[in-house]
């Protein structure tokens, strides 16, 4: 595959996995997961990915730079950003002290009173790199605002977060006492 191709097999196998898995009439587990071979055949329904092959997606999932799917056995599932009804579920961990929040300027006031939500996915996503916060805020925004979040004391508040990819880190949500606005 090229990359071109691969690129657009990534953004198929999220918008399924992460958003729509009824587009195939997927029901995804109770840890987000569908047998890799049931995806496979609901990708062949459609003419684009009616040649797709279960190495081209394993492919995808080994080489994709975020990580943002894994097989395990026979399953495959999206490792964040569902957007769908059933919750996926991580185990906790214990945070890093401080973790980072992109966001547009626009939500800076309700992010004051409310604190950081899901909103229309499952988790907060947290940045362990102030970098990766920028651009994911920069999605938003030109000039996104970078929140400072002591994941170590909401930890020990009880707030739980989950680890499931090196750089990434998500939370049921962020109470605004344990954010820094940088002002």
């Amino acid at each position: 595959m090229t990359p071109q191709q691969q690129k657009e097999l990534s953004k198929h196998l999220s918008l399924v996995l992460r958003h729509r898995p009824e587009k195939y009439h997927l029901q995804l587990d109770s840890e987000g997961f569908v047998l890799l071979a049931n995806l496979i055949a609901g990708m062949r329904t459609l003419g684009k990915w009616s040649r797709v092959t279960e190495e081209q997606v394993r492919e995808v999932v080994r080489d994709s730079d975020k990580q943002r799917y894994e097989i395990v056995g026979e399953k495959i599932r999206a490792r964040y950003g569902h957007s769908v009804a059933e919750a996926v579920s991580y185990e906790p961990i214990a945070p890093p002290e401080i973790l980072y929040h992109g966001t547009a300027r626009r939500v800076v006031d309700a992010i004051r009173a409310e604190g950081l939500r899901p909103m229309n996915r499952q988790y907060v996503h947290l940045s362990s790199e102030i970098e990766q916060a920028r651009i994911v805020g920069a999605r938003h925004d030109a000039r996104p605002v970078i929140l400072t979040v002591r994941a170590g004391e909401a930890h020990a508040q009880g707030v739980r977060f989950y680890n499931p990819e090196p750089r990434l880190y998500l939370a049921d949500l962020v109470t605004p006492e344990f954010i820094d606005f940088g002002d």
